[in-house]
């Protein structure tokens, strides 16, 4: 079988535990970069928690940012966007703030991360994680007009499943999908992972047969049944283990395993 492209989620999947990349993992993507077969970082974080990632391995590649809300070609420029309006951000903030929720919310634009508490020890964890910096602010802080790509909820985790159930429920049209035990996040109608793999590989003329996948969490799933050839991680979800093939836990270098399995590396 032909094997044309890469896509990869980072955290759970390409990172470890520790939030970094063995030194397998690092030369297996350099490798097959040299062999003219594109790796694609496929995410959940904004170009900004991408790029501290390029600088520390030294290496580029074009990026799926929030769960296929944005992608970057490999030199940064706009390949598409599609982002959820300040009105329907105002509304979400609204619904969670009336019912209380045990949740710290988070916008995401193209250059901006604002959290209404920078307090929370949920928002510094993140931080820490993408080594970014987020800013106290309000939804009356981002200008009209502007896109905004991902709006997050960092919840309570026994809360988080009546938090999207509530959300799904006020917000049928909206793409609704955890990403951790305490991470939901929120997206424009028809925007996931699976639907901008296979944009970008149509824009590559690449069929999407041709393509391999690595996931670990539910707001993988799409990216994974779209592939031609997925592989999910041993951390991930219990429930998600009998429809995927699996590979080695992101701690047991599960990328670098399969890309060697699948004879992508010498």
């Amino acid at each position: 079988m032909s094997y044309k492209i890469v896509f990869s989620d980072i955290d759970g999947t390409l990172l470890n535990s520790d939030h970094r990349m063995s030194e397998n993992t690092e030369k297996a993507i350099k490798y097959i970069k040299e062999q003219g077969i594109p790796f694609v970082i496929v995410t959940a974080r904004g170009p900004s928690g991408v790029y501290p990632i390029f600088r520390r391995y030294n290496f580029v590649a074009p990026i799926i940012c929030y769960s296929g809300a944005l992608i970057l070609g490999e030199n940064g420029e706009l390949i598409y966007s599609k982002g959820i309006s300040k009105t329907t951000v105002s509304s979400l903030i609204n619904t969670i703030t009336e019912r209380g929720f045990d949740c710290t919310w988070n916008v995401y634009t193209m250059r901006d991360w604002i959290v209404n508490d920078k307090s929370d020890e949920r928002v510094i964890i993140e931080e820490n994680i993408v080594e970014v910096q987020a800013t106290k602010g309000s939804i009356d802080d981002i200008p009209n007009g502007m896109e905004i790509g991902k709006f997050l909820c960092m919840c309570n985790p026994e809360e988080i499943d009546e938090i999207e159930a509530v959300l799904k429920k006020k917000y049928p049209s909206l793409s609704i999908v955890k990403s951790s035990d305490i991470l939901l996040e929120v997206m424009e109608r028809g925007v996931n992972k699976g639907m901008a793999v296979e944009l970008f590989c149509n824009r590559l003329e690449i069929d999407k047969k041709d393509a391999v996948a690595f996931g670990d969490h539910y707001n993988d799933i799409e990216m994974l049944k779209t592939v031609g050839t997925a592989f999910l991680m041993e951390n991930a979800p219990e429930d998600m283990k009998a429809d995927f093939n699996m590979t080695s836990s992101n701690d047991e270098e599960g990328v670098f395993r399969a890309l060697k399995k699948i004879g992508l590396l010498d």
